[in-house]
């Protein structure tokens, strides 16, 4: 009884938390105009992501007590575009134990319990939502165990209730977590980490409470640091009827401003994961700020590209980043396909964004450009698509947000074929050793052209370049809103 009551009264805080107002003394300049934010507070992994009934819900890690992270709960938004979003009253909340220790709900997956597998639901029911999520049992501060547990809605995620036999899923590791589940040949499978052996694990399950052990994999690609936020899922080839498996990874560390996300491309056989063999670390993202990305799941049937999200923010600084009472972000969702170039496989990403965002449209060349060209924004929200004719050049470099010396500098060298991205004077920088930096992708020309396009949000940029095969996110905090674009050739 006490542990129903403190319950009660946790979550009629977190109730009241989340309705409150936009937070009055967060500088304007920094809420982004078209990517997702909540209202106010703490936010990073996207959890849950699901399609259901014309309804995209993105779930992600919130705290409905501040501005920094802990108290980690299941924040909800719900968009019918994937570009405009709402947000709902919190989903699933941290809960009080017996012992004054807390169970946080940390990152997962959320699926539709269409045949009502766990027998959760009213029979006829077909648009059961399940919550797959680690549940981080926590005391004081201290992490003490970490296993996967159940959470189920009957109305379309407004309403959760936690299954009464959690956990589901516990191999007795203080670190084992962020499971995502998805239906194949009949029954579900879920791949869920052991973060600190590098190592993910597949697992059965004919109701989603009962999981046994197929497989693991490990130890391959970047896994010089934590491994975090799995998932496994299919992914055209040219957009056609053919299809490879491609395995997401984040990884990260705290103590340095290391964030990546790499990809494995493979096949998967129902039990196993098999990577092809690879040549370095594959990237998803070449900036700072794009981590723990997810995809939806029950997305509609003549879908077949898979579409992401992400976190942008990092680690290293992402408790001192300059939006006093809100931190923390998303990017735009990402469709995902797969090209063959010269029998390997890569990953191409294509932003899903609102036709009414202002854009600049430019097709230009390299070598007749003796003099800067420059043309004024009226804010810093916008996107600007160029395709630059590389002959007789040495490349170009793109101030972004200029003001006096503010900015941020785009670059491609040609003799490198590096493209990067330089915000060491993007405005505000000196919150954190590690936020001055220059990012760099390798690109190469397309008969000769690039294409670029480039999402500027008040507080992010997203880089596309060559119709999505190289993408870079970067935070940058400029000053002073409206500014001067300028484009100029490298000599």
């Amino acid at each position: 009884m006490k542990k129903t009551l403190a319950f009660i009264a946790i979550a009629a805080m977190l109730n009241a938390c989340s309705s409150s107002k936009t937070v009055k003394n967060e500088p304007a300049i920094y809420r982004p105009a078209y990517h997702y934010t909540p209202d106010k507070n703490w936010v990073n992994d996207p959890n849950g992501m699901v399609y259901l009934d014309g309804e995209y819900h993105l779930f992600y890690q919130y705290n409905p007590f501040g501005d920094k992270w802990g108290h980690m709960s299941w924040g909800h938004a719900v968009s019918k575009d994937l570009k405009t979003w709402k947000e709902l009253p919190l989903a699933i909340p941290e809960t009080m134990n017996a012992d004054s220790s807390t169970t946080m709900a940390f990152s997962g997956s959320a699926v539709v319990d269409s045949l009502n597998t766990t027998g959760f639901f009213e029979k006829g029911v077909k648009n059961g939502i399940v919550a797959i999520y680690t549940s981080h049992i926590d005391k004081k501060g201290q992490g003490l165990a970490q296993h996967q547990s159940l959470a189920y809605s009957s109305d379309k995620g407004r309403t959760w209730k936690f299954y009464d036999k959690n956990p589901v899923l516990d191999i007795g590791l203080k670190d084992f977590r962020d499971p995502s589940v998805f239906w194949h040949e009949g029954k579900w499978r879920m791949i869920v980490v052991k973060p600190l052996e590098y190592t993910a694990q597949i697992y059965e399950s004919t109701d989603l409470k009962n999981w046994k052990l197929l497989s693991e994999y490990g130890k391959i690609g970047d896994y010089a640091k934590i491994w975090e936020c799995p998932s496994l899922f299919k992914v055209s080839i040219d957009n056609s009827d053919k299809f490879k498996w491609i395995s997401m990874i984040s990884s990260a560390n705290e103590d340095t401003d290391y964030v990546g996300m790499q990809y494995f491309v493979g096949e998967f056989d129902g039990k196993t994961f098999t990577p092809d063999a690879q040549t370095g670390v594959l990237r998803i993202d070449y900036g700072k700020d794009f981590y723990a990305a997810v995809p939806f799941n029950n997305l509609p049937t003549n879908d077949k590209n898979p579409t992401i999200m992400a976190w942008v923010n990092n680690w290293a600084y992402a408790i001192d980043i300059s939006s006093e009472g809100r931190r923390g972000m998303f990017s735009m969702p990402r469709k995902l396909s797969l090209v063959n170039e010269n029998g390997k496989f890569h990953l191409v990403q294509k932003p899903v964004y609102s036709d009414k965002i202002h854009t600049e449209v430019l097709t230009l060349k390299a070598s007749e450009l003796t003099e800067a060209k420059t043309f004024e924004m009226k804010s810093n929200s916008f996107r600007l698509t160029l395709t630059i004719d590389l002959a007789n050049s040495k490349g170009f470099s793109i101030d972004l947000l200029k003001n006096s010396d503010e900015k941020s500098v785009l670059k491609y060298d040609i003799a490198s074929q590096k493209l990067s991205f330089d915000r060491t004077k993007s405005g505000k920088v000196d919150f954190n050793k590690t936020f001055p930096s220059i990012e760099s992708m390798k690109v190469s020309p397309q008969n000769g052209i690039m294409k670029l396009d480039i999402f500027v949000d008040n507080s992010i940029v997203e880089i596309f370049a060559n119709d999505g095969r190289a993408v870079l996110t970067d935070l940058v905090f400029p000053t002073i809103s409206g500014g001067e674009i300028s484009i100029s050739a490298l000599k």
